[in-house]
């Protein structure tokens, strides 16, 4: 009978916690994702260890961040010098995936290594480093992904320290259609070198391409922390270790992957901006039935896109090929027209091909937007050209062969999804502007977007699930929630209002939206007025920047007309609601901002800064710091392409 009753009440009798201290417990693990979980079992395993006084493992001690007790404390330095860290900043999931792969590749080699994102990175560990290699990717026009914008602030200023014991090598990611790729790669190989710290090799800057930079990169880091690490002998003797029940790096891997897409069919592909309008956004519904797949809001859906035939063909007339020839590049061999349809990148430029293009053409203009004074013409270049206005404006000879090798490969397109799985079942839902613009005097579409705007009824759709751990709904239902999302940035907000109306969330949604025209642009208009009368959407704000009826609606104080700017974005909704805003954020509420990160991104993130001085009568340093705390605490979450 004891054990039928242990049973039936597993949680409160085995607990040896009061109902206040497991309360306590649930929120100090609110919105923890697993490396900071596996962190937190670590300290909790120390504090054990040395209350009982066993030996804590060194292991485990070496990856707390915060003071340890004195009785542990000499493992942990002794562990310094034969350790890898390897720490990681990403914003999509790239880098954590090639950092991820590397302690994986590292920990079957013997080697004792620990993996940590960059914002559970203690930074006053640095200065006891010896051996650290550095995975991060580039945002935007030059921006730190989210989760290393704390890390990089540190390195970059006066309080870093001297460090003429590290040795250390960098993997930055980035994409070359930017003009600042990789840039926040070079800024921390750069720092760390200027600390006085030992570059073991160069550091490597992956393109979408990610494994042809990504692989030579990691073996050679293999290499170098095998060499230097077998070569130390440990000052202390290897102690007990406190092992958790599974590995960080040891993730389940997925069935369906971007290598091995699943073919979904398509279930719904409608418009959902007016015809007369200026975009053609679609909302795009396809079925998961049989997959396996699962989801959560805020995950991304990968799409394996082709490339327009129409774009195909001109890039071919252009260049005088024939599409059936066979061309060889690297061991594969596939037509012409195949490499241009499935395999290569035709729609968004490159720098390298750019350098390559313009040692073919010797064209002076081109030649000038390559040149470090150019920098404002090769942003318009990389801005306004696709491939083939490159090819019809700057002419110049290729082989097939050497034009296939010189294109970037065609990676997956990543959306936000735009439904709870709880919602729709075995349905995965996207929102999808179409990209489809005049420039040059011809037609110009986006590769992915004009792939599903165009899906025949029973096309199947060739996709893959890219979590996204840091864009995740409080752990606390009870939490109130801030989304920004302009455009098609609505999109994991749509699913987020799902998934509190089905599990009944108490918290409160407060979600501002904008877009250029009320009557043609009002993404889901119904289903959030719905959500306004049956409660599940508390506040909505609304931003039409290319007219005023956002100022004219119910959810508008007209009273606040008065020197209103004539273009009128989610940055100015958050200013005139700055006050309410800080106290929702002041007592608890999580921030959410989804879109354009070139622009929008930085203005809303200028916003939210300026209302927590104002309100908040902190400075501007402070506020930084308040931003950078709440992005810590998993309060303040960017999804932002």
């Amino acid at each position: 009978m004891a054990s039928a009753a242990v049973s039936a009440q597993p949680n409160r009798l085995l607990s040896p916690f009061s109902e206040d201290k497991l309360a306590l417990l649930a929120r100090l693990t609110e919105g923890l994702d697993t490396d900071s979980l596996y962190w937190l079992s670590g300290y909790v395993a120390g504090v054990a260890a040395t209350s009982r006084h066993v030996p804590l493992s060194a292991a485990v001690a070496a990856n707390l961040a915060v003071p340890l007790p004195a009785a542990v404390a000499p493992a942990v330095e002794a562990q310094a010098s034969t350790r890898l860290t390897i720490v990681y900043g990403s914003q999509t999931g790239n880098a954590k995936h090639q950092a991820e792969a590397l302690a994986r590749e590292a920990e079957a080699a013997g080697l004792n290594v620990r993996l940590v994102r960059a914002d559970a990175y203690g930074t006053k560990e640095l200065a006891s480093e010896r051996l650290l290699y550095v995975v991060i990717s580039t945002q935007g026009d030059g921006d730190p992904p989210d989760d290393a914008r704390g890390f990089v602030e540190f390195l970059k200023g006066k309080r870093a320290p001297k460090l003429p014991q590290l040795k250390f090598a960098v993997l930055a990611l980035g994409d070359s259609s930017y003009p600042q790729f990789c840039a926040i790669g070079t800024q921390i190989d750069a720092r760390l070198a200027e600390l006085g710290a030992q570059r073991l090799f160069a550091r490597g800057d992956a393109d979408l391409d990610i494994a042809s930079v990504a692989a030579p990169w990691s073996k050679q880091a293999l290499e170098q922390a095998r060499d230097l690490l077998r070569s130390e002998t440990p000052t202390a003797p290897r102690a007990a270790t406190v092992t958790p029940l599974r590995s960080a790096v040891h993730a389940h891997a997925p069935a369906w992957t971007r290598e091995k897409p699943f073919a979904a069919p398509l279930l719904a592909n409608q418009r959902i901006s007016a015809r007369n309008g200026t975009k053609d956004i679609r909302h795009i519904e396809l079925s998961l039935e049989g997959s396996g797949l699962s989801y959560q809001p805020g995950d991304a859906l990968g799409v394996v896109a082709t490339n327009p035939p129409a774009l195909v063909d001109a890039i071919l007339g252009e260049l005088g090929f024939d599409g059936e020839r066979a061309v060889a590049v690297q061991g594969e061999s596939h037509s012409l027209r195949e490499w241009l349809l499935r395999k290569r990148e035709l729609t968004t430029l490159s720098k390298p091909f750019l350098v390559e293009h313009a040692r073919r053409a010797k064209n002076e203009a081109l030649a000038h937007a390559l040149a470090p004074e150019g920098k404002d013409a090769l942003r318009e270049l990389l801005g306004d050209y696709q491939l083939v206005d490159v090819l019809r404006a700057f002419p110049a000879a290729w082989s097939a062969e050497e034009f296939v090798a010189a294109l970037r490969v065609l990676t997956p397109r990543m959306y936000s999804i735009a439904s709870s799985q709880k919602a729709v079942g075995d349905e995965v839902h996207l929102t999808i502007a179409v990209l489809d613009y005049e420039k040059f005097g011809t037609r110009h579409v986006g590769a992915a977007s004009q792939f599903l705007a165009t899906l025949p009824e029973d096309a199947d759709v060739p996709v893959f699930i890219e979590e996204n751990e840091r864009f995740r709904l409080p752990a606390d239902a009870a939490r109130d929630v801030i989304m920004i999302g302009p455009g098609t940035g609505v999109a994991p907000f749509r699913g987020f209002l799902q998934e509190r109306a089905e599990t009944g969330a108490a918290g409160r949604n407060w979600l501002f939206f904008g877009n250029p025209h009320f009557r043609t642009d009002f993404l889901y208009q119904v289903e959030w007025q719905k959500a306004l009368k049956d409660g599940s959407l508390h506040r909505l704000d609304l931003a039409f920047s290319r007219d005023q009826s956002s100022l004219r609606s119910p959810h508008t104080d007209v009273r606040a007309l008065a020197g209103e700017p004539h273009k009128y974005y989610v940055q100015h909704s958050l200013r005139r609601r700055g006050r309410e805003l800080y106290d929702w954020i002041a007592n608890g509420a999580h921030v959410y901002v989804c879109g354009d990160a070139t622009r929008m991104a930085a203005d809303v993130d200028a916003a939210l800064r300026d209302i927590v001085i104002e309100h908040g009568s902190k400075s501007d340093e402070d506020a930084r710091d308040f931003l950078n705390q709440l992005a810590t605490e998993r309060r303040y979450a960017r999804d932002v392409y």
